[in-house]
C-alpha cells in the first residue's frame, strides 16, 4: 500500500483546490494536492471541435443518476485544473447584492455568512493572479473596488463591436466581460475560436492548473496524480481527521496530514463525505445538521443562438460582451440574471445536441449567427441534494427553482436580440447533464443546526477539515463563481488557521 503525508492535503485541483495549494505554498506549507486524474496533454485535439464536443475527449466515462434513478453522463473534467482546463474564462465579481437575503420571484436567496466587503479585497488579488481582464465604468450593476483590474478589457472584434452599438441602441447597457487569458503585451493568448469548452493548447487561458497549481509547485508544493481519495477517516473522538484512503495507480493509497482541505466540486465534496460516514457520523461526515448534500444548485441557464438570416458572423473570440441590466431589478424589483455571449459556436459543435440536423444546415446557421447565454439563480431547496446510491455512485436530485425569472429574462433577452436586427433566435435549454455551475451542497453559515461549514469554510464538527469549492455557497447567484471560489480560498487560508 502506497502511503503520502503532508501537513495539509488538499484533495481536488480544480479552482477551489488549486488556489488553496498556492496560497498555502506562499505561506510557506507543506501542502500535498490530490487529483484523481492526470494533466491534459497539449496535442492537436485540445483544438478539435469534434474530438471535444462529439466524441467528448475529455470527460469521463463515468454515469451519475438523476432522481428519478436515469443514468446520464455529466459535464465534469477529472483532470489536473479541474473543470477550469475547459471553462471560458469569464472571471466576474459577485454582486454587493449577492451576499444579501434578496426577494426573488420564486423564493428567497439567502444571505451568506459574510458581505462583498469581508471578500473584496481577496477579489483583487484573485484577479491578479488569475490576470483577469476588465473595465469599469460599463456595467449598471458592477460592484465597488479597490484596486483597479490588471489588464484592460478585451477590445471587441467589430462584429462584436458593432453589435454592442445596436444593443444601446434597443435601450441597454452592453458591457465588457471580465476574462483570464495571457492577452497583455508579449502575451501567449493567440485569440483563437477555440477557447470556451476547449483545454488551451498553448497555455494562455487562466485556467487552476496554469495559474495555481503549477506555481504551487514552483513554490514547493506537491501534486499527486491518479489518486482517487474515497473516504476520510476520523480519530476516535470523531473530532479531528486522522487520513485518507483511496486508489492510485499503484492500488491502495492512505494519506495522512494534520489538516484536510475537500475541493473536489459540490457534487464530488458531498458524496465524499457522504461516503465517509462512521460510528461518530453516522449520516456522513460533518453532517450533524443533516444539510450534507442538501441544496444542490445549477445555474438556471440556456443557450440563444441570435441568427441574422442576411448578415455574417466572422468573429473569431466572440466572448467579449454582457447585459447586465436587468441583473438586481427587472422592472418589478425582482432579479432576472445576466446575459453574456460565449465562444463562437461551429456547426460540428451544434452536432453534439441538435443530432437531427444536417452538419451542412448547421454550419450554415452558424456562419450567420451570435451566441448567447441567458443565466438564472438557480434557488436553494432542501429537497434538492447529492445523495450516494446503493452502489456509492452520485445521485443529483434536482427541481429546478426560479423558472418564472428565468423564462422572463429568456423573453426579455429574445425582445433585446430582435429588435437588435436579428431574425431567429433559437433556444438550447441546459438540463441536469451539463455542468451548469454546480454548487451548495456543503453549505456555509453561522448556525451549525443548519449548515455544513462556517464562513470560513472549515466544517463546524470538526477541527481540521475545510471544503473550498462552490459547495459552500448559500446561494448561486447569476454570474459565473469561479472567481468567488478563488477569492473564497485566498480568504480562507488568510484568516482562517489552516496555514496553521
Amino acid at each position: 500500500m502506497d502511503h503520502l503525508e503532508a501537513d495539509v492535503v488538499v484533495v481536488g485541483s480544480g479552482m477551489g483546490g488549486g488556489t488553496t495549494a498556492w496560497a498555502l505554498a506562499q505561506h510557506g506549507v507543506d501542502v500535498l494536492l490530490v487529483e484523481r486524474g492526470e494533466r491534459i496533454p497539449r496535442e492537436p485535439a485540445n483544438w478539435s471541435p469534434a474530438e471535444v464536443f462529439l466524441q467528448r475527449r475529455y470527460r469521463p466515462e463515468e454515469t451519475w443518476e438523476d432522481g428519478r434513478g436515469r443514468p446520464f453522463r455529466p459535464g465534469v473534467h477529472y483532470v489536473v485544473g479541474g473543470n477550469t482546463k475547459v471553462y471560458g474564462a469569464s472571471l466576474p465579481r459577485f454582486r454587493v447584492s449577492d451576499f444579501d437575503e434578496v426577494p426573488h420571484l420564486d423564493g428567497v436567496s439567502p444571505a451568506w455568512p459574510f458581505r462583498y466587503a469581508d471578500l473584496e479585497p481577496y477579489y483583487g488579488e484573485a484577479e491578479r493572479l488569475y490576470a483577469v481582464h476588465g473595465s469599469t465604468g460599463e456595467d449598471p450593476t458592477e460592484p465597488w473596488r479597490s484596486t483597479p483590474y490588471p489588464y484592460a478589457a478585451l477590445p471587441h472584434e467589430p462584429y462584436v463591436a458593432e453589435l454592442a452599438e445596436r444593443l444601446r441602441a434597443a435601450g441597454v447597457h452592453p458591457s465588457s466581460t471580465s476574462i483570464g487569458v495571457d492577452l497583455r503585451p508579449g502575451g501567449s493568448c493567440l485569440r483563437c475560436a477555440t477557447c470556451d469548452g476547449f483545454p488551451c493548447r498553448v497555455g494562455a487561458k487562466s485556467d487552476a492548473e496554469v495559474r495555481a497549481v503549477d506555481p504551487a509547485i514552483a513554490a514547493g508544493a506537491r501534486l499527486a496524480t491518479g489518486v482517487r481519495v474515497t473516504r476520510l477517516l476520523t480519530d476516535g473522538s470523531g473530532r479531528r481527521v486522522t487520513h485518507a484512503v483511496g486508489e492510485g495507480p499503484n492500488g491502495p493509497v492512505t494519506i495522512h496530514g494534520r489538516r484536510f482541505v475537500v475541493s473536489a466540486g459540490a457534487a464530488n465534496s458531498a458524496a465524499l463525505l457522504l461516503a465517509s460516514a462512521g460510528p461518530e457520523h453516522p449520516d456522513g461526515l460533518a453532517n450533524s445538521s443533516g444539510r450534507l448534500g442538501a441544496s444542490f444548485m445549477m445555474h438556471n441557464n440556456a443557450h440563444v443562438a441570435a441568427v441574422d438570416l442576411f448578415g455574417h458572423n466572422d468573429v473569431v473570440f466572440q466572448k467579449t460582451l454582457a447585459v447586465t441590466d436587468w441583473y438586481e431589478d427587472g422592472g418589478d424589483g425582482h432579479p432576472l440574471g445576466s446575459l453574456q455571449t460565449v465562444g463562437k459556436v461551429q456547426g460540428v459543435m451544434m452536432k453534439s445536441w441538435a443530432t437531427r440536423v444536417p452538419l451542412p444546415v448547421l454550419d450554415a446557421v452558424a456562419r450567420r449567427s451570435v451566441e448567447w447565454l441567458v443565466m438564472a439563480e438557480d434557488l436553494p431547496d432542501p429537497a434538492n441534494r447529492v445523495t450516494l446510491t446503493a452502489a456509492g455512485g452520485i445521485r443529483t436530485t434536482r427541481v429546478a427553482r426560479g423558472t418564472r425569472q428565468h423564462r422572463l429574462l429568456h423573453r426579455r433577452a429574445k425582445r433585446l436580440l430582435r429588435e437588435a436586427g436579428y431574425d431567429v433566435v433559437a433556444t438550447q435549454w441546459f438540463d441536469i447533464s451539463m455542468n451548469s455551475h454546480m454548487c451548495g451542497t456543503v453549505v456555509a453559515g453561522l448556525d451549525p443546526r443548519a449548515s455544513v461549514l462556517d464562513g470560513h469554510c472549515k466544517a463546524h464538527d470538526l477541527t481540521n477539515l475545510w471544503v473550498v469549492d462552490a459547495g459552500f455557497f448559500p446561494s448561486s447567484a447569476a454570474m459565473n463563481p469561479a472567481l468567488t471560489i478563488a477569492a473564497q480560498a485566498l480568504r480562507v487560508v488568510a484568516e482562517s488557521d489552516l496555514a496553521g
